[in-house]
C-alpha cells in the first residue's frame, strides 16, 4: 500500500509539473534570469503550492499523532547549516542553473525521451553516489 500511494503521489506531483509548465527548461531558466526576459510564473507555481500545502500540513500535524500508512512522521531534526548543506546546495544551483532541470521535472520529462535529459539523470545519480560515497567514509 505505501508503494502504491508512493507512486500516487509522484504521479500526480509529475502531472502538476507538467500542466503548470515547470517541465520546460526554457520556463525555468527565464525564471532565473533576472536581468533579461524574466519570468516569474515558477514563483507563483511554488507560491501555489505552498498555499496548497502549509494548511494540509497544519491540520495533518495537529489532529494526526502518526501518518495513515505509517508509525510516525518523519520530521528533520537536524537545523544546522553546515559545510555539506552549503556545498550540496551550491553544486544543486549551478547545475540547475545551467541545464534549467531540476530532479522532479526530469524523471517527469522522462517520457518525452529526450536525450539531454536521460544525460542529466545519469548526472544525478552520479552525484548522489559520489554524496553517499563522501559522506559514508567521513563517518
Amino acid at each position: 500500500m505505501n508503494l502504491f500511494c508512493a507512486f500516487l503521489a509522484g504521479l500526480g506531483f509529475g502531472i502538476g509539473l507538467t500542466i503548470s509548465g515547470m517541465v520546460d527548461p526554457l520556463v525555468v531558466l527565464a525564471f532565473l534570469d533576472i536581468t533579461g526576459g524574466w519570468n516569474p510564473s515558477l514563483a507563483f507555481v511554488m507560491g501555489g503550492a505552498l498555499l496548497v500545502f502549509a494548511p494540509g500540513y497544519w491540520l495533518i500535524k495537529r489532529h494526526l499523532s502518526h501518518p495513515l500508512f505509517s508509525k510516525s512522521f518523519f520530521i528533520p531534526t537536524i537545523n544546522a547549516v553546515d559545510r555539506s548543506l552549503v556545498i550540496g546546495a551550491i553544486v544543486f544551483g549551478i547545475g540547475w542553473g545551467i541545464s534549467g532541470v531540476c530532479p522532479g521535472p526530469a524523471i517527469a520529462n522522462v517520457s518525452g525521451l529526450e536525450t539531454k535529459l536521460f544525460g542529466f539523470i545519469v548526472a544525478m545519480i552520479i552525484g548522489m553516489m559520489l554524496a553517499n560515497h563522501v559522506r559514508s567514509n567521513k563517518e
